[in-house]
């Protein structure tokens, strides 16, 4: 096929008077190529669009009535109406038609300006912590003009934490853009597509406070924030690769100083803009936002314990003496407030990811009378005790502490329990027979070890006596004494009397002779 330009090049070459076998030798053709593209002027040939052998209305009928299944379309021509039709055909025929890929509006070009709007995504990432796979949400503001981010990753991402993410990033900026566009499944959306989409009015208070307002794009057209979705490719081949994280607050200390720092001083795009100084020109066109806007937080009702303690995401935290009975916790993004009534009484930061069953309370604070009254105790001493007896054990815990639906700590607790019913060597070849038979069930595992004691592989457990306990003292004294009268205990039983005949059991009277 010859491209545009050259077809071009040869009609130019034409009307400059060159001949037909100057314009094949000077660029490569053939004469008849040649001839071609001059009969033709240049323009490229235009396919002549051939209407469908089969009535339109009929296969718009036929498309509704399969759902949009062009196959089933193909089968009912030939079954029903005899027209048999190449399935490629058909499909050129429905498309030509708009039906099975309808035309797609175009979205509006929006000028690049300065405090325009910014954009917010989400995207769902796996990524190694510590060596272990973990599921994370990551989150990215991006103003268009400037083209700076701001990206912080979360284990679970809701309305309260898309709040506090927001609230950081314009904190950090100082302003916001007086628009923020948003796709259709946002968590700010509470109903409607595009621009009839109606804001959770919860969401909808917090943008105003901040300055800004949310605007879903139109449905199908994510290109219209397409700065935010090249920030996400960003972060997929620019951050993530090459680096390793500890934990989810090390990878966010990475990303704030990626996104605030690399990032701002990289030339981005084409014209080689640099996003910390092209901020500082937008910076007059943005809403300035006051230095004390103050924090989103949740409410949540909490009890003190008899021990002076308030559970909390699976930590405790003390109270003072004054705080009795029901209170107030404020739970902000990275800390929590104690408070009864109107008053702020105590503040602790937020426990970090992953620590649960700890205590937090101020350095001069008095020492507990006791623990928690609903703390959980960790099974981390019954598994370590239950490893150390064979390696076949510790392979035995690692299959069924992947098992889904497990309880734990009971399982553990129950497994170290059992094993001390048992000799060492009777345990482990218990516990290897269960793991060949992939059983996690501490019933089954007990029968397992009665039948190998039935076949006579392995000796019971019997307790060491020390025969010295009859040189005793007290044994003595205890073998001198008489016998005691058990004569009160062995009465006999009172005599079972017959119970009363039942309806049933008696005979019926004679007849008479008159029936």
């Amino acid at each position: 096929m010859i491209e545009a330009d050259k077809r071009k090049a040869i009609y130019l070459l034409h009307q400059s008077g060159l001949s037909v076998r100057q314009i094949a030798r000077r660029l490569g053709v053939s004469r008849n190529t040649v001839k071609a593209v001059i009969a033709q002027q240049g323009a490229p040939p235009q396919r002549a669009l051939v209407d469908p052998p089969v009535d339109p209305d009929l296969l718009r009928s036929l498309y509704e009535r399969c759902q949009g299944r062009a196959q089933r379309v193909s089968e009912i021509l030939r079954e029903e109406h005899g027209i048999e039709l190449p399935y490629s055909s058909l499909t050129r025929w429905l498309r030509q038609l708009g039906l099975s890929h309808p035309p797609q509006p175009r979205c509006a070009r929006v000028p690049d300006e300065p405090g325009g709007e910014m954009q917010h995504d989400t995207s769902a990432y796996v990524i190694q912590l510590g060596g272990q796979p973990v599921s994370l949400i990551a989150s990215l503001l991006y103003l268009r003009y400037s083209k700076r981010r701001y990206l912080r990753f979360y284990r679970a991402f809701n309305r309260f934490k898309m709040k506090c993410f927001f609230h950081q990033a314009l904190m950090h900026w100082g302003c916001s853009a007086p628009l923020c566009i948003i796709d259709n499944i946002n968590l700010a959306r509470l109903r409607g597509l595009g621009a009839n989409a109606v804001m959770v009015p919860e969401m909808e208070a917090f943008a105003r406070q901040h300055g800004f307002v949310y605007r879903c794009h139109a449905p199908k057209h994510s290109d219209r924030k397409a700065g935010e979705e090249r920030s996400f490719w960003t972060v997929e081949t620019n951050f993530l690769p090459g680096r390793t994280f500890q934990d989810l607050e090390d990878i966010n200390q990475q990303a704030f100083a990626w996104a605030t720092v690399r990032m701002e001083q990289r030339p981005q795009g084409k014209g080689r803009l640099i996003p910390a100084q092209a901020f500082e020109h937008e910076r007059h066109f943005l809403v300035a936002l006051p230095a004390h806007l103050p924090a989103p937080y949740q409410i949540h009702e909490r009890s003190v314990d008899q021990y002076g303690y308030v559970a909390f995401d699976a930590n405790y935290y003390w109270a003072p003496e004054e705080l009795h009975g029901e209170i107030i916790v404020l739970e902000y993004d990275r800390h929590l407030v104690l408070c009864q009534g109107r008053r702020r009484l105590l503040e602790y930061p937020l426990a970090p990811e992953g620590v649960r069953g700890k205590i937090f309370a101020p350095k001069d604070a008095p020492p507990p009378r006791g623990q928690p009254s609903n703390r959980k105790h960790s099974s981390t001493q019954e598994e370590a005790r239950l490893r150390a007896l064979d390696p076949a054990v510790g392979v035995y815990l690692d299959f069924c502490l992947q098992s889904p639906g497990l309880q734990r700590h009971v399982f553990l607790r129950r497994l170290l329990l059992f094993s001390r019913r048992l000799t060492p060597e009777l345990f482990v070849a218990s516990v290897q027979r269960a793991w060949q038979y992939q059983i996690t069930r501490l019933d089954v595992l007990e029968r397992i070890a009665q039948l190998l004691l039935t076949q006579g592989l392995f000796e019971p457990i019997t307790p060491e006596i020390d025969e010295t306990f009859r040189q005793r003292d007290t044994y003595q004294a205890g073998a001198l004494t008489d016998p005691p009268d058990l004569s009160a205990y062995q009465v006999a039983p009172p005599p079972l009397t017959p119970p009363p005949p039942t309806p049933q059991d008696t005979e019926p009277p004679p007849l008479d002779s008159h029936g």
